[in-house]
């Protein structure tokens, strides 16, 4: 038998476990699917905007794949740390698949950023979709009018919407219920979604973009002297990938028809080729606004500085220019990439495969793609994973690494742990009055899992 551990339930991680299980070249191997969390799904349950329930619905085949006989879960697992190093865990199987994804954004590196007021579009996300790692407490909007997101991701678009979207529409959905307390009593009137370049280079999905201009009552607008400094924006055409063109085309349509809201309704504002220079201070340390710089298109995609600035006053900024890897510690680390070196997913120390140790998903490539894109990078790891289980099976483990975990002084949260918190968050919505709603806490995930005692 050949005993393997993927630490990571999200996607990328779950597509490995699958992968492995089901090949017909190397009979009986057994998947350990590690994670921090006590709650699997990774990003699909803790980084979708709530009210994309299309998207979310991806969580009932995850389900499938790892209630598979062959796969365990094993939640609040951390991997890495005192109690559990890497080289322990190699110890206990015969490979190590390492799907940690990318956890810390990018920093705009620009005065201000530190203020009170400035966060991470990463974690706006994690308080409406209840991480517990996030205070559900974090975000008071009831002072906010105006808010300034910086980006032109779907990230950037997720929380633009989130901002603007009545509590009607998001009761219905599994967002805690701080979260959505926080929301209905916002002070939130204007949100300005930001970019430094131009239209037909926005990064957001053109189905993304476009539910912008379908939120009960809220306005849009654009700025057509913006948008027609874009090269492609006047005929788009062939010129242009089919995507960018359809997203240039519904700001076109925008700019055309938008029409100021009625009073007490909310406004999106989509401005484009302005680079954030500053955050400007508040009272008590707070914001009270960004100041940007006017660009204007460069050569091969790039923009250059102007030398003519636009102050957009805001109570509440947050950025969303990407996403970056973070050092397991135990595993070699590109600074640069921020990612773990590799060849075709096999671990590389000092240049060399590191036999047992593997990466998948977007700690092996960076942050790029959408969910689909980790199959096929999970098959590629899964592949060079199992031409070295030769080699692998050689080594002698324990027979079962659970007792193990146990000894070490983790508390690991196995499926029925899992369909409990399920449970729990069901009953918790009905009391609310609403659907099923998570519980934003690890005392709460704890408690309603019933870890088993070591």
């Amino acid at each position: 038998m050949l005993r393997i551990a993927v630490v990571g339930s999200g996607p990328s991680g779950v597509y490995a476990a699958q992968t492995l299980t089901r090949q017909r070249e190397v009979p009986g191997v057994r998947v350990d699917v590690l994670d921090r969390l006590p709650a699997p799904y990774g990003l699909v349950r803790y980084g979708v905007a709530p009210d994309h329930e299309k998207i979310k619905s991806l969580q009932g085949s995850l389900r499938t794949v790892l209630e598979d006989e062959r796969i365990r879960f094993l939640g609040n697992v951390e991997v890495g740390g005192e109690l559990l190093p890497t080289a322990r865990l190699l110890e206990l199987y015969h490979a190590v698949v390492y799907c940690v994804g990318a956890a810390r954004d990018r920093l705009l590196g620009i005065p201000g950023e530190e203020r009170a007021g400035v966060h991470s579009a990463t974690a706006f996300v994690s308080w409406y979709s209840g991480h517990p790692d996030t205070d559900p407490g974090a975000f008071d909007l009831t002072g906010v009018r105006s808010a300034v997101v910086i980006g032109a991701g779907n990230v950037a678009v997720d929380v633009t919407r989130m901002l603007a979207r009545g509590v009607p529409e998001l009761a219905p959905t599994d967002m805690p219920q701080a979260a959505l307390g926080a929301l209905g009593a916002s002070g939130v009137r204007e949100v300005h979604m930001v970019a430094r370049r131009g239209p037909s280079q926005g990064k957001f999905t053109t189905k993304e973009l476009r539910e912008l201009g379908t939120l009960p009552g809220v306005g849009i607008r654009d700025e057509e002297a913006e948008l027609a400094l874009d090269p492609a924006y006047a005929d788009p055409g062939a010129a242009l990938p089919a995507v960018n063109r359809r997203n240039v085309e519904a700001l076109r349509g925008w700019a055309a028809t938008a029409s100021p809201p009625a009073d007490g309704d909310r406004r999106i504002r989509l401005r484009f080729f302005l680079r954030p220079v500053e955050v400007l201070g508040g009272p008590d340390g707070g914001v009270s606004g960004v100041r940007f710089e006017r660009t204007a298109p460069g050569e091969r995609g790039a923009v250059t500085g102007t030398g003519g600035y636009e102050d957009i006053p805001a109570e509440l900024v947050l950025r969303s220019v990407g996403y970056q890897g973070v050092p397991l510690p135990g595993l070699p680390f590109d600074p640069v990439t921020a990612t773990v070196p590799h060849a075709a997913g096999r671990v590389l120390r000092e240049g060399r495969a590191s036999v047992g140790e593997y990466v998948a998903g977007w700690i092996k490539r960076g942050p790029t793609g959408v969910i689909g894109t980790n199959r096929p990078c999970a098959k590629e790891t899964a592949s060079s994973l199992l031409q070295d289980a030769g080699v692998l099976a050689r080594r002698d483990l324990p027979e079962d690494p659970l007792p193990a975990l146990r000894a070490a002084g983790l508390h690991p949260v196995e499926w029925p742990g899992w369909l409990a918190i399920e449970s729990a968050e069901a009953a918790l919505g009905r009391s609310l009055g609403r659907r099923s709603v998570k519980i934003p806490d690890w005392p709460g995930l704890l408690t309603a899992a019933r870890p088993t005692p070591p």
